[in-house]
């Protein structure tokens, strides 16, 4: 697998509560392809990066859905907390860690000829902190990107939290007018502190960053990359998983003041 060299060696900070009330958290964005390829592999990723929160594009969204997903959270240590056909495809696993105040399933207006897309959103805390969740996937087609992209900021702002963090497939690279629009309201986790490799698309030749995780302003980015290298994520795993290269980062959330 040809990917940009990882920009460091070193594994991400381990989750954690800091007397403070701060929470250390992992997350993980991951577009998992409706789980049509090897599932097992797909779980070891997962497991491996150890997220507190997993972010999910292209959850199984008909036959059976719900039983894939809970399967998929199983396998990989964690459990379903929103999303999947719900949200038109996103969706939510969370570690035991998390403490689920309440979630929602939003689903975006729906353009003629074009895909059905959603938000699956949460309010978890970790400790002390409170923080909004959000996962993502959206338009191939500019224009109805870039509204969403203005949706998704609205959802994030209307959550009713001082902290809060969102990722998924963007299908734009950074030099986007819907990325960009993103990034000045969010931190690009890779942006402020890149660890691991760059590219997220594809796992057989990835040359292009079309997956991210943005937070907002007060958390801590203490490294955000596709966790290549990663303790127990194989070269092998990541082709065979999906087709799209997870995004983990490992974040500080400030306690409730």
């Amino acid at each position: 697998m040809s990917t940009t060299a990882p920009r460091e060696t070193t594994t991400l900070p381990n989750s954690g509560t800091g007397p403070d009330g701060s929470a250390v958290i992992r997350v993980l964005s991951y577009n998992v392809r409706s789980m049509r390829d090897d599932t097992a592999a797909l779980a070891r990723v997962i497991g491996a990066c150890a997220p507190d929160l997993v972010l999910v594009q292209e959850a199984p969204r008909f036959f059976r859905w719900r039983k894939k997903l809970a399967r998929l959270a199983a396998a990989s240590g964690l459990v379903t907390l929103s999303g999947g056909a719900t949200a038109s495809g996103p969706a939510l696993l969370c570690s035991l860690r998390a403490t689920v105040e309440r979630t929602e399933d939003v689903l975006l207006p729906l353009t003629p000829g074009l895909h059905r897309r959603g938000f699956a959103t949460a309010v978890v805390r970790f400790g002390g902190a409170r923080l909004g969740v959000l996962s993502c996937h959206l338009s191939l087609q500019k224009a109805e990107r870039y509204e969403q992209g203005g949706m998704l900021l609205d959802r994030l702002a209307g959550m009713g939290v001082e902290h809060a963090i969102a990722g998924g497939d963007l299908n734009e690279r950074p030099n986007g007018r819907t990325f960009r629009r993103l990034a000045a309201e969010l931190q690009d986790c890779w942006a402020t502190a890149p660890w691991g490799g760059e590219y997220t698309s594809t796992p057989t030749d990835p040359h292009q960053r079309i997956d991210a995780i943005l937070a907002t302003r007060a958390i801590e980015v203490l490294g955000c990359g596709v966790p290549v290298g990663h303790p127990g994520v194989t070269e092998n795993d990541l082709r065979a998983a999906t087709d799209h290269l997870p995004v983990l980062a490992a974040l500080r959330v400030p306690g409730a003041s």
